[in-house]
This record gives C-alpha cells, structure tokens and sequence, in this order.
C-alpha cells in the first residue's frame, strides 16, 4: 500500500496532462469533503473541495463514495455542487483515493 500524507499544503504532484486525463480520482466524504462535526453540524472542508477542483480541472475522472452509501454520497455532491460519477466504496481500485482514514482503497492513497 501507498500512502501520502498531506497536510494544509497540498501542492499536486501531476504535471502531466496527458497522464492525468487517464487518471481516476476517488474523494471519501465522511472526514474528507466535510468535517463530521454532528449528526446535523457536518461542515464543508474547503481545502479539500478545492483540492478536488484542481484534480478535475487537470482532467481526471471524478468520482465520489462513502461508507455511508451511494445515496449518501450523492446527497453530499449535490450539496457541495461536486460533479463527479458516484460509487461504492471500493467497488473498484482508483489510481488516487482521497481519504481522512488510511485505507488501502487506491493504487495511491492520500490521507487528508
């Protein structure tokens, strides 16, 4: 397993565009597109939504999953304004998989 810590500076690595165009990007959204503060306080983590907005604009492919579910990570992309294919968690093996957790869900997984 692969894992990257990034901390408040997150400096993309991708300089390729041909490459990132090819490339499947997974975001977790418990702990990483939002803060779990309460079962009604969740706030929106703003850093990482920007991060997921610089992956996109290089031309990744998007996706979005939860523990929570297919309809609850579908329920938080559309509140979050996020344009992205949603998943189960772990149904398949992204090149990068975002995550507040360390898993072993992406070829690279980036705990956030």
């Amino acid at each position: 397993m692969q894992l990257i810590n990034m901390e408040s500076d997150m400096v993309g690595w991708i300089e390729n565009e041909e490459l990132s165009e090819r490339l499947n990007v997974a975001f977790d959204v418990d702990g990483t597109l939002i803060h779990q503060v309460g079962k009604s306080e969740d706030t929106p983590r703003y850093d990482i939504i920007a991060l997921f907005h610089a992956y996109e604009k290089l031309g990744c492919k998007m996706f979005i999953w939860s523990g929570g579910g297919v309809d609850y990570a579908e329920r938080w992309s559309q509140k979050l304004g996020l344009e992205a294919e949603i998943v189960e968690k772990g149904s398949f093996k992204p090149d990068l998989a975002f995550d507040d957790m360390n898993v072993n869900l992406g070829k690279v997984n980036i705990r956030v």
